[in-house]
């Protein structure tokens, strides 16, 4: 079996909507199987680009605006 073919069906299998995936519908079922295995087979060769897996180190003074006191 090559490397393209396991990929193949890889997708075919992904492209089975699950439950919640059936629910609301895919217009492209194969496109959105292809995207989700992109993003994972990325996050799984770079453990850092998987959204919110960064930790910013600040301080609430630089993420809030502070409120001033009434005069």
């Amino acid at each position: 079996m090559t490397h393209e073919q396991s990929d193949q069906e890889r997708v075919e299998s992904r492209a089975h909507l699950l439950p919640e995936e059936a629910a609301v519908g895919s217009d492209d079922p194969q496109a959105q199987a292809e995207a989700i295995l992109a993003e994972s087979d990325l996050r799984t060769a770079d453990q850092q680009a998987a959204p919110g897996t960064v930790l910013e180190h600040r301080t609430s003074e630089q993420t809030v605006t502070p409120i001033e006191p009434p005069d």
